[in-house]
């Protein structure tokens, strides 16, 4: 698949809160006297760096906003990322001394390293996390954009991408991933470790989803979810960032009745942590995820 891709710098402006509903609370929900208080005071308290919208009037170019508390999000990334993963460097390495030359000459061209250092067009020191669970995990979702971008991310920035089931994120892996085998006609079987990653979310996020709608009216934004292209919806991530936008809520377009999330900045990416372990069984005709301990009792 190859999409074009919207190449822009961002400055963020202030975000319009037009069209907002009650918050979403799954554990804890917040009185109707005041719905949206509580959503706004738990987000300059979470994230005080965030601009709170100060302008009522509705935009009708943008998509609604859904105040949104979302605990246990799921997000899939290949093993070899995380911290106690060897690092395939260590293959090639003669010795402790040698491993470390090649480590420090793979770290001269990491893009993640290079953001810290405010080396990279599409995002600066100040919006990385830091002294937090997996921050490398978080920072490395935005600053290692896919060449091409993705659904709502262009290649000088990425987003972290996420679903609101554990069989969404799934199918979107399993998608992207036979993608890239058929780019390059491998048809031979793989197996691959996948980690989990749970976050939470609170704050204010755009809504594509087709409730999100005023009343009476259908959904504008439908080409941003065109299972064969990312013109349109790059172009509105750009505004959106223009905006100081949160991310957006989204119908998985990999999974009929699921639901995805891509955030737009680290520091609302909260409460990370490790779940399950997974094994990607592909093939050409057939592919799954199983948690790698069912795998092995059985």
């Amino acid at each position: 698949m190859r999409v074009a891709a919207a190449e822009r710098r961002y400055s963020p402006k202030t975000m319009n809160p037009a069209q907002t509903k009650p918050l979403i609370d799954p554990r804890s929900p917040v009185p109707d006297t005041a719905p949206g208080l509580a959503s706004i005071r738990a987000q300059m308290e979470a994230h005080p760096e965030v601009p709170i919208a100060e302008d009522s009037r509705p935009s009708d170019a943008l998509p609604p906003i859904t105040q949104l508390r979302r605990f246990d999000t799921h997000r899939l990334l290949p093993a070899k990322y995380g911290s106690n993963y060897e690092s395939v460097l260590t293959r090639i390495a003669d010795n402790d001394e040698h491993l470390q030359l090649i480590f420090e000459l793979d770290n001269a061209t990491n893009a993640r390293l290079e953001a810290e250092e405010n080396l990279r067009p599409g995002i600066t020191p100040r919006e990385l996390v830091f002294n937090v669970p997996h921050y490398r995990i978080i920072n490395a979702a935005f600053t290692h954009p896919n060449p091409l971008g993705a659904r709502f991310s262009t290649p000088e920035r990425g987003a972290w991408y996420a679903a609101f089931e554990l069989a969404t994120a799934k199918a979107e892996i399993i998608f992207h991933k036979s993608i890239e085998f058929a780019e390059v006609n491998w048809t031979e079987r793989e197996v691959l470790q996948y980690d989990e990653y749970l976050a939470d979310f609170t704050g204010s996020f755009h809504d594509l989803r087709p409730e999100s709608a005023p009343e009476g009216k259908k959904s504008r934004f439908e080409d941003c979810l065109d299972p064969a292209s990312y013109i349109v919806s790059q172009k509105l991530a750009v505004e959106l960032m223009d905006h100081a936008s949160l991310g957006v809520i989204y119908p998985s377009v990999r999974r009929p009745g699921g639901t995805c999330i891509a955030c737009f900045q680290p520091s609302v990416v909260s409460n990370v942590r490790k779940g399950s372990r997974f094994l990607l069984t592909w093939t050409p005709n057939r592919a799954s995820m199983n948690k790698e301990s069912f795998i092995k009792k059985h």
